[in-house]
């Protein structure tokens, strides 16, 4: 039978320091260890770019939304600008029936009237030429509205037009005098 042979000298003192068991059942934790790193790596990997690709499709979605949201915006803006534009304030006025007013008189601080108040004239209400900002751009239509079918021999019917009277604003009350105020120390 074989039989180690007996280490002498420095090789029997070298002998000692290495371990005297099974070389196989050495390496199999560090095989599994590795094996382990590396799948967990990959796991974290995966999870890694599944959270990055949500965050994403938020961010789509998100950028989406603020585009949406600026042309809503910026639709709004063009009403308002519409609103307030001095020809659209005068044609609105007139529907409700204002008119523009007389020369202005100021108050002094002394209580005195500078300047001669006088009423405003009464001008003729006429339907305005000037459309709604709202008829002009009605928006996006939200059912599709069929529209009628006209033969090419058949003329379109004509639009009946029908005189409408004009009223004319009377004022009721007399003009305004200049007076002198009193005044109140300390005002």
């Amino acid at each position: 039978m074989s039989r180690k042979p007996e280490l002498r000298g420095r090789a029997a003192r070298l002998a000692r320091l290495l371990p005297a068991g099974p070389k196989g059942a050495a390496r199999t934790p560090f095989v599994l260890l590795v094996v382990l790193l590396l799948g967990g790596g990959l796991i974290g990997l995966l999870v890694l770019n599944s959270a990055l690709s949500e965050g994403s499709f938020k961010l789509d979605d998100l950028q989406d939304d603020v585009k949406s949201y600026t042309d809503e915006e910026q639709a709004l803006q063009r009403d308002v600008d519409a609103y307030s534009a001095p020809d659209a304030l005068q044609r609105r006025a007139r529907e409700l029936g204002m008119v523009p007013g007389g020369d202005p008189a100021f108050l002094n601080p002394d209580g005195t009237v500078k300047g001669v108040p006088s009423a405003a004239q009464p001008s003729v209400i006429r339907m305005p030429l000037v459309l709604a900002p709202e008829a002009l751009d009605p928006g996006p239509p939200e059912s599709p509205t069929p529209t009628p079918s006209v033969s090419p021999a058949q003329p379109p019917p004509a639009p009946s037009v029908t005189p409408t009277p004009t009223p004319t604003f009377i004022p009721t009350s007399p003009p305004v005098q200049s007076t002198q105020l009193p005044t109140t120390p300390g005002r």
